[in-house]
């Protein structure tokens, strides 16, 4: 088994740990506590990862031993697992454990010690093998800290079952100050974020990522069940790309690929993913994850591997004798050459679907960040009628009305409603699906970063079906529902893009994905409220698809 690979000083025992003295000469001594919760994730047949944080209450403090348990919960013999290790500043005294030779299948729990403290206990379990009845996965993303208080993730906490969350990213968001993102919730004031100014440094990524762990529901999720995550832009910067971001200055920020690797680096640290091998990142965040002969969970990493620069409607769009050059805006859209993912990338999803669909697996799940389906700016006037879109320009704030005036002016040239999406990657998404047309996979595509949900039907460039996508609104981030207050937004899309099936624009919480061999459902779960540490959860929809020979069939609206 590994233990924290910086510090490779793992020795295997059975039961309980054995006493830290043997091993603590001249580490740090004095008081320290779990702060920070304890979590586990990137779960295999035969291994998982376990992850904690140890807080010196001391300045100056130096290595840290530690001790770790790991019991299995039905209390069968054998199982159990133990072993030592050593943090320190080098890595933010934050503590992440490989355990191996785990049996499939099998729910343990786990927990840390050292200096004489103990953290809270945790839940994990390993994946399964061959035959697998049901799977339950809650799919989160977008979680604003000072917009709300984190209870969708008190309500994962919270499920009678789940096999893993499933996280895609914007896990922390970059922003702070007055004025900021999300400053105008009513709880913002005790829910600033720290540091409160936007952050660049490596110190300030992992207090940031300190911050959010703190919270105490988000504890209680991590404690659940393992977690299997990716990032997505605001782990690093918002619209981030290859290159860049849309949120980052080299003039005053200094250079993107210094602050891409503070950000990454306190990523592996604070969160409970396997460490990338050196030259190794494109593997840490492009893996596949087998539940017996149900699923494979595909995860894709579609930001900073070579995602090209998002075009851009008011720099990228050319005039022509005084005209908006759609046609030419459209050719760059569709140019081949733009990417999402590498090339290595796409050779390697195309050999995971196909593995997964020889191997006799139902369903064949990507994680993916950003929505996927094809969406042109629906018209606001011919979709709910020229006096309502009128009314509802007139009841909002001047910025607000000027967006729902260039929705329709977007709409009119037949545009895509979201560069940063997929649709601002026209071919790239064309040859996704034509690796799930090679392989015959019955492609459920999941997404976030929309801060809405959706539910979609995913089509080629010959009008085939190759997917569903399930998109999960936002922990607590805002979306156009709580913007644009007086235009039903989800409507829109729902009565205006042919790919849309269902969206809400106002709701905040996650998806619950339970999948057998016969369906996978849909539920999209939902908090009453963010703004209160008082809340109801409830199904706002649901849906569920059907495993077809070589695909799925259309989404069905599940009622009651």
């Amino acid at each position: 088994m590994k233990i924290d690979r910086r510090r490779a000083l793992a020795l295997l025992g059975i039961g309980a740990a054995a006493p830290l003295a043997v091993h603590a000469q001249g580490a740090y001594a004095g008081a320290v506590a779990f702060e920070h919760g304890v979590g586990s994730g990137d779960p295999l047949a035969d291994a998982v990862v376990l992850w904690t944080r140890i807080t010196p209450k001391e300045e100056g403090a130096g290595q840290i031993a530690y001790a770790w348990r790991l019991n299995p919960i039905d209390r069968r013999a054998g199982g159990a697992k133990s072993g030592q290790g050593f943090t320190g500043p080098d890595r933010d005294f934050t503590v992440k454990v490989d355990v191996t030779g785990l049996d499939a299948g099998r729910a343990y729990t786990f927990e840390f010690e050292a200096n004489g403290v103990t953290s809270p206990m945790g839940r994990t379990r390993t994946l399964p093998v061959g035959e697998t009845r049901e799977l339950v996965f809650a799919v989160a993303s977008c979680a604003l800290y000072p917009y709300g208080y984190f209870n969708a993730y008190q309500a994962i906490a919270d499920l009678p079952q789940l096999d893993a969350v499933i996280h895609l990213g914007d896990y922390i968001y970059e922003y702070g100050g007055d004025g900021s993102y999300g400053m105008n919730s009513p709880v913002a004031g005790e829910r600033r974020h720290v540091p409160d100014r936007e952050i660049v440094s490596l110190a300030d990524y992992r207090q940031r990522h300190a911050q959010y762990k703190a919270d105490p529901q988000l504890q209680a999720a991590h404690a659940r069940a393992p977690w299997i995550v990716s990032w997505d832009d605001h782990e690093t910067a918002n619209n981030s790309w290859m290159g860049g971001a849309e949120n980052h200055s080299p003039e005053t920020e200094g250079d993107w690929n210094t602050r891409k690797a503070n950000a990454l680096k306190a990523y592996f640290e604070w969160m409970p993913i396997r460490d990338p091998a050196p030259g190794g990142s494109f593997e840490a965040m492009n893996r596949s994850f087998q539940f017996g002969d149900l699923a494979s969970l595909i995860m894709l990493e579609s930001r900073l591997t070579a995602r090209d620069d998002q075009l851009d409607y008011a720099r990228d769009m050319e005039v022509v004798n005084g005209q908006p050059d759609v046609e030419g805006f459209r050719t760059k859209i569709n140019d081949p050459a733009r990417k999402m993912m590498s090339e290595a990338q796409e050779a390697w999803l195309a050999d995971e679907l196909a593995a997964s669909v020889k191997s006799g697996r139902t369903w064949q799940i990507l994680g993916n960040q950003v929505v996927m389906a094809r969406m042109d700016v629906p018209s606001p006037g011919k979709v709910l009628g020229e006096e309502a879109v009128a009314a509802a320009i007139a009841a909002q704030p001047e910025d607000i009305a000027r967006r729902i005036e260039q929705m329709e002016r977007l709409a009119a040239m037949g545009l895509p409603y979201g560069l940063d999406m997929w649709d601002g990657y026209a071919a790239a998404r064309e040859r996704l699906y034509d690796a799930v047309e090679a392989a015959q996979a019955r492609a459920i595509v999941i997404s976030g970063d929309s801060h809405a949900f959706w539910v979609n039907e995913l089509y080629d460039d010959g009008d085939v079906l190759r997917g569903v996508e399930f998109g999960a609104t936002g922990i607590t981030s805002p979306g156009a529902g709580d913007t644009v207050k007086s235009l039903p937004v989800g409507d829109l899309y729902m009565k205006g893009a042919k790919e849309v099936i269902y969206s809400d624009h106002d709701a905040k919480g996650f998806v619950l994905l339970t999948l057998t061999a016969d369906e996978v459902r849909g539920d999209l779960m939902t908090v009453s409220s963010i703004f209160s540490k008082d809340y109801e959860t409830a199904v706002r929809k649901a849906f569920k698809v059907t495993p077809t020979q070589g695909g799925v069939s259309p989404l069905q609206a599940i009622e009651g």
